[in-house]
């Protein structure tokens, strides 16, 4: 049979109702115990005006800090605050990719896009990390290497000029970095995760990129404080572009980890494990459902997941009766689950091998249950035995009779 409409009871279900998972997962656990233990579903927490605010904060802080960087860093000649200078300016347009994103991942589902805009936003973070790399990874290297191997030796009486800047920038990006933190801390506890989980695996690429931004921002402040100390103790411009350096590899590894995380958003990540494993109960609860044969999730951006599930439906079902109930196994979801913003269901056999060996490649298990191949490999013979147990009432009276009448069948 074709995929059943939730809604209509006849053609493949496209419905809209905005949500979002917890947080996605790499693979599917296997069942067992209180499926909705330690999670929650936030996705009528709207968190799109936090966001803003706090890449808003962000972007305000970084162009702030940026001017006083290079202003600083052209009047001492420091390459550590000319790199500083440079990683805000990185910062700066990252913030402006990321308003990109939550501006354009809001637009509405059309007959171009009918699962929406959602996944700009990945695609907007990735190009912020992209920035990231080019605009401040790359200078603070090549400033780096410049002033190690090429540098003029400037005078040391300008050298104090970067503590102050470098104290102001340094509780601006605190400030920042304390508002990005304050949401994580929401977003993961709406979720039931720890800070950590949560950062490690986003379901808001934005908030992800502000926290590691400012975190990456806070280190190279101290980097660079250090820098200019040892060249004013030591006389040595090495220093100076030893911290250029380091603070090129520190972007480099907060680029890589913010493409890392959205290449894995925009390729399509499953939803949060808890929440499958929570659909998986609710499926198999459903009196029409014989088992659960598949069930595909993907995040079709944030607040939204895709559910397509696969279900074996209880033998003499009529079709009239499979479409009442796939419209309230959709009303029940949605009402539980808000992130399923699009739901599939489809009846199929739970004993296609073909269908079962795909589960298991992507999986690594089979979900259904094993069929009782006796009766699937030849209903005309179990047809006959059963009218042959009618014609012998003894044999059915005595199965010690019968075992011994019958052929054992091999294990299978």
């Amino acid at each position: 049979m074709e995929a059943v409409n939730s809604a209509s009871g006849s053609e493949p279900s496209e419905s809209s109702a905005p949500g979002h998972p917890s947080a996605p997962a790499d693979t599917l656990p296997g069942r067992g115990g209180n499926a909705t233990a330690g999670y929650a579903d936030a996705a009528g927490q709207d968190g799109s005006d936090e966001s803003t605010l706090t890449v808003l904060l962000a972007l305000g802080a970084n162009a702030g800090i940026g001017l006083l960087k290079l202003v600083a860093g052209l009047l001492t000649g420091s390459g550590a605050l000319l790199s500083e200078a440079a990683h805000s300016a990185g910062d700066s347009s990252t913030e402006l990719l990321l308003l990109t994103a939550l501006r354009r991942s809001d637009r509405p589902a059309d007959r171009v896009h009918p699962f929406g805009y959602g996944k700009e936003r990945y695609f907007w973070s990735l190009l912020a990390a992209v920035a990231i790399f080019i605009s401040g990874a790359a200078f603070s290297i090549y400033q780096g290497v410049t002033t190690i191997f090429g540098g003029a030796q400037e005078p040391h009486d300008k050298l104090w000029i970067n503590y102050p800047v470098l104290a102001i920038a340094f509780v601006l990006e605190g400030v920042s970095f304390r508002q990005a933190v304050g949401q994580a801390k929401g977003a993961a506890a709406s979720g039931r995760r720890s800070v950590r989980s949560y950062l490690r695996d986003p379901d808001d690429p934005t908030v992800m990129s502000v926290v590691v931004e400012d975190s990456a921002a806070l280190v190279g402040l101290v980097l660079a404080a250090a820098g200019v100390g040892l060249h004013q103790l030591t006389g040595s411009e090495f220093w100076d572009g030893l911290a250029s350096l380091a603070i090129g590899a520190l972007l480099v590894v907060a680029a890589f980890s913010l493409a890392h995380t959205n290449k894995g958003l925009l390729i399509g990540k499953q939803a949060d494990v808890r929440m499958i494993r929570a659909v998986e109960a609710r499926l198999e609860a459903q009196p029409e459902v014989l088992d659960l044969v598949d069930v595909l999730t993907m995040m079709t951006g944030v607040h939204r997941v895709l559910l397509c599930a696969r279900l074996d439906f209880v033998d003499g079902t009529t079709a009239d009766e499979i479409e009442a109930a796939c419209v309230r196994i959709d009303a029940e979801l949605r009402a539980e689950f808000p992130s399923l913003d699009e739901i599939f269901l489809q009846p199929v056999p739970r004993g296609d091998q073909r269908l079962r060996e795909r589960v298991l490649n992507r999986y690594g298990r089979v979900l259904a249950d094993e069929p009782d191949r006796a009766a699937t490999a030849d209903p005309a013979a179990t047809a006959t035995s059963e009218r042959a147990g009618e014609a012998d009432p003894a044999a059915t009276a005595d199965p010690a009779a019968a075992s011994r009448s019958t052929p054992a069948r091999p294990a299978q």
